[in-house]
């Protein structure tokens, strides 16, 4: 992406899996700025779990640690083993993640022979839906695909391991794909390719007001803005992105109180934040 945008400033809202496709949002120039905000938006994938096996990694790059022949849970048991992991819950993350332990990626300990404990986080699973329950491997193992709408933070991986784990048979991925990220969908995204032919990117003043509740500035109120003055509170719960009459994105505010302080300024521009 810094190739195609040619510019270094260029940054990204969470990434994927290696084993994991779908959507990644990127920022470019001035729109690596709202990427913050981005991070924590609630995100949807599609899955395939696989139970019966167990792997180091709780998806199909790992190696397999156990097998358990999976053929005697019940869909109805896999029914209610996804509702218990609906909602709020705790979950521990997989000890092949990205979280730092002691300075150190858990991954890069678990990779040099080292046992990785993590302590258990809450996650929010808005969403555990199951399309399809099939036999695979002669009945040994059951395929179960799923989609899962989840907070911030939450491991996909995670989900399967616990899943085979609470029906005492192990589980692991073996596909996953993340359709959305906020408000972005994977409709509306490009492959690296189609970028490659068609550098197309989303203006920042549109992503803003995708992203925020817009607030219409005077042209006073712009200025006060532009300076990192507060203005009076608009109303609104959480970041609201503030615009100046000719529609261009100035900030991202925050009441306080009876004020909006500025959160982000931005000078006038069209740099654009690509799905």
């Amino acid at each position: 992406m810094r190739r195609l945008s040619g510019t270094r400033k260029v940054g990204h809202a969470g990434t994927l899996d290696p084993m994991a496709t779908g959507v990644l949002v990127i920022g470019v120039n001035k729109a690596t700025r709202l990427l913050t905000y981005i991070v924590g938006a609630s995100k949807t994938y599609d899955a395939t779990i696989r139970l019966g096996q167990s792997t180091v990694t709780d998806d199909a790059e790992g190696d397999i640690t156990a097998e358990t022949i999976a053929a005697a849970v019940t869909k109805q048991q896999i029914r209610d083993g996804v509702a218990a992991l609906t909602g709020d819950i705790q979950q521990v993350p997989s000890s092949v993640s990205a979280i730092k332990v002691n300075g150190q990626r858990s991954y890069a300990r678990v990779r040099s022979g080292q046992e990785v404990s993590l302590p258990a986080r809450p996650v929010t699973i808005h969403r555990f839906e199951i399309h399809d329950i099939r036999r695979e491997r002669g009945g040994k193992v059951q395929d179960v695909d799923v989609t899962v709408e989840c907070s911030s933070g939450t491991y996909i991986r995670a989900l399967a391991r616990d899943l085979g784990e609470n029906l005492g048979v192990g589980g692991h991925l073996t596909a996953l794909r993340r359709t959305q990220v906020g408000p972005f969908r994977i409709e509306d995204a490009a492959t690296l390719e189609q970028l490659a032919d068609n550098l197309k990117l989303t203006a920042l003043d549109d992503a803003a007001r995708v992203l925020f509740p817009a607030r219409e500035l005077s042209a006073a109120e712009a200025d006060d803005v532009s300076h990192g003055r507060r203005i009076p509170a608009g109303g609104a719960a959480g970041a609201t992105a503030a615009f100046a009459p000719n529609g261009s994105l100035v900030a991202l505010l925050e009441d306080t109180d009876s004020q909006a302080k500025p959160l982000l300024v931005f000078a006038p521009g069209n740099e654009a934040a690509d799905k």
